[in-house]
């Protein structure tokens, strides 16, 4: 007897279904506006953002100049955000505060926008364009709605994708010390620590922008040498002084000490400027 019934539920399911999917397809097929903008709200309202978003997107232009066009154009957008069509819902929101920018709904629309972008940021080893405008928009948004109720939360949006970037940098400035591009790594990663002095990487960075400026120095010629151990010596100066507990505290040590001895038996070597490294 058990199996019959789960027939009969499962057909009884199927035929509600396909009812509900029926009336849909009638209603797509519909010209009653009224009729159509009830049901996009009532699927709205019951989570069935797609219905409801299909439904909407037909009656926008048809609710121009009537009072339930402020509410449809909202809800569409945010049935795009709720599907995770994050490009979309940002343009809708953009293009509902544009059009209703004295809307109660205005401030909400500018959030959602902003965490459109923000959803819409891609991983730290892709191209941040995206990320940057996103930041841009955010503080637009904490700009213009300084008191607002979502400005925690839009600040934290906010840190997130600077850290994003941050790791971005330095990924980047890294990739010249991972290619023993050593003039390049002492450069980008000097450029990091200078951008990014509070940064979670900017003791790696300084480790690494020693290990670069003392491995470029020993592959130099010896006209050239001198003047880049001295170069590497400061840069153990400044990283001892910053980071006097580092974990790196002694390889940089040895580093120092090579460097110096190197600095003593050159001191008599001419420096004058040559063409090659």
């Amino acid at each position: 007897m058990r199996f019959p019934r789960l027939i009969s539920a499962a057909l009884l399911a199927s035929t509600l279904s396909l009812g509900a999917c029926t009336g849909y397809q009638k209603l797509l097929k519909s010209s009653n506006v009224n009729e159509k903008y009830e049901a996009a709200i009532k699927y709205y309202e019951k989570g069935d953002y797609f219905r409801s978003g299909t439904l909407l997107e037909e009656l926008i232009p048809l609710l121009k100049g009537r009072p339930e066009a402020e509410k449809a154009q909202f809800y569409f957008a945010n049935t795009n955000f709720m599907q995770r069509n994050y490009v979309l819902s940002a343009y809708y929101f953009k293009q509902f505060t544009d059009t209703y920018p004295n809307s109660p709904l205005a401030e909400q629309a500018s959030f959602l926008r902003a965490k459109s972008l923000f959803r819409d940021s891609p991983g730290y080893e892709l191209d941040q364009t995206n990320t940057i405008s996103a930041l841009e928009i955010i503080q637009d948004f904490l700009n213009t709605y300084a008191t607002s109720e979502y400005r925690a939360e839009t600040e934290s949006m906010s840190q997130e994708l600077q850290k994003k970037l941050e790791n971005k940098a330095f990924q980047s400035a890294k990739l010249y010390y991972s290619l023993r591009y050593n003039q390049a790594a002492v450069t980008s990663l000097g450029n990091f620590t200078q951008q990014y002095p509070a940064s979670v990487f900017a003791e790696q960075a300084d480790y690494l922008r020693l290990v670069a400026q003392y491995a470029w120095a020993k592959e130099s010629i010896e006209s050239k040498q001198r003047e880049r151990y001295v170069d590497a010596v400061a840069i153990y100066q400044h990283f001892i002084d910053t980071y006097p507990q580092s974990k790196n505290l002694h390889a940089a040590q040895v580093m120092y000490d090579d460097a110096r001895a190197e600095i003593t038996r050159l001191k008599d070597v001419p420096t004058e400027p040559t063409a090659a490294n």
